[in-house]
């Protein structure tokens, strides 16, 4: 659909998103996010800083919601994560999808998994309808 392709596009070129390299991919209702990890990402203690795993989440749960509506953005209302286990190489990958959409707010909840698969972190996000459109100028 090319309401998801836009808003893969719109994601790449978001200036924070040159830092990270994450990758994007939106379904209906869901949406996958990519990071690789790299040693400048890690904390003290030799393993990726917890906002990694807040952005994956954020990132992924946004888009599913923002899959849902075309033409104006979603904003995050409430982000909750669950950090399980830590992660230090590979990539880690947010999977999400919307689990409740009603008129005030739609609902996602976002897991977090490893390179080998392993479920590191779990997120639960709500989400508003904004009137800021999407545009051009926001790459979309």
């Amino acid at each position: 659909m090319e309401h998801f392709r836009k808003l893969e596009r719109m994601y790449a070129a978001a200036p924070v998103n040159g830092w990270f390299a994450p990758t994007l991919t939106v379904g209906q209702g869901e949406a996958e996010v990519r990071i690789p990890l790299r040693p400048d990402f890690h904390h003290s203690a030799g393993a990726a800083h917890g906002t990694l795993y807040f952005k994956a989440m954020d990132d992924a749960a946004f888009f599913a919601a923002n899959s849902l509506v075309e033409g104006f953005f979603v904003l995050t209302a409430k982000f909750e994560l669950e950090l399980l286990r830590p992660v230090s190489s590979g990539e880690i990958c947010a999977k999400a999808r919307v689990v409740n959409e009603d008129e005030r707010r739609i609902t996602c909840e976002a897991k977090l998994f490893d390179s080998e698969g392993q479920l590191i972190g779990k997120g639960h996000g709500e989400f508003a309808r904004s009137k800021m459109p999407l545009t051009p100028e926001v790459h979309y």
